[in-house]
């Protein structure tokens, strides 16, 4: 270790063998993807939930029509999984369309 002194301050150099190595995987708890359900409301229609999942998902009918009859038999149906910026868009399209959806993590 050096040191020097320059007009009262003292600066020490720390040799970088000592300097702690940093891990950087992820954690896979604190990771978690995020998930846009669709809550069921009163007002649309199931074949209109069925169109829009085929629609903006781009999901087969049959894949549809189960995810249409969770929302309204269970009372949702958690439709897409990703990052945040993925489902805070999807949430907005399910809004543009008409039908109540939320994010959250899993």
């Amino acid at each position: 270790m050096q040191q020097c002194s320059c007009k009262n301050v003292h600066v020490t150099s720390i040799p970088t063998e000592t300097l702690p190595t940093v891990d950087w995987e992820f954690d896979t708890e604190t990771d978690r993807p995020w998930n846009t359900t669709v809550w069921d409301d009163p007002i649309n229609l199931m074949s209109y939930v069925t169109y829009v999942f085929i629609n903006y998902f781009k999901y087969s009918k049959e894949k549809a029509a189960q995810l249409m009859l969770l929302v309204h038999n269970e009372g949702r149906a958690v439709v897409s999984t990703g990052t945040r910026e993925e489902m805070e868009r999807d949430v907005a399209a399910m809004h543009s369309y008409g039908l109540w959806a939320t994010l959250a993590k899993d």
